[in-house]
């Protein structure tokens, strides 16, 4: 043959009364194993929220944001289901901790329903519908005292109930 020939494909065919080779096919009383899916959540809007969360944790901690505390508010207003509470170190990194959680926020399918106090930088208060985060200075979040405000124990829920 010459160099730019092509070969022929030859037919292979079985030979009557041939056996198959070892490992060809199933085996008998073999299972058939079948890639397992990951799990769906029973409720999407818990995985969305826990996903939102994850997503807002980890741009603070990106940005160097200090004391952050999640807080769940489930019961105590309609307003939001979770609070996130962070310091920021100056009215700058404040303002930069702010903008990073709105531009993670967006990355992941996130849209922010407001953001206020970017102007003066020393509070500034993100709402993500079901979730806001307040990035504050350290003398702001002190004054106003957001977690004695809304962090509720069980115990204290249930008296309260």
């Amino acid at each position: 043959m010459s160099a730019g020939a092509v070969r022929p494909k030859r037919s292979v065919k079985a030979k009557a009364g041939a056996r198959p080779k070892v490992g060809a096919g199933p085996k008998v009383g073999a299972e058939h194993k079948v890639s397992a899916k990951p799990k769906k959540t029973a409720d999407p809007a818990a995985a969305r929220a826990d996903s939102l969360k994850a997503v807002v944790i980890r741009a603070l901690e990106d940005m160097k944001a200090l004391e952050i505390k999640v807080l769940d508010v489930r019961g105590l207003t309609d307003v939001a289901d979770t609070m996130v509470i962070a310091s920021g170190t100056s009215d700058r990194h404040v303002r930069s901790v702010a903008q990073n959680v709105v531009e993670k926020t967006k990355q992941a399918g996130f849209r922010p329903h407001g953001v206020e106090g970017q102007q003066d930088s020393d509070w500034v208060l993100i709402d993500l519908h079901d979730m806001i985060v307040h990035v504050m200075l350290p003398r702001v979040r002190e004054f106003y005292g957001l977690e004695k405000l809304w962090d509720m124990t069980v115990t204290k829920r249930a008296a309260r109930a």
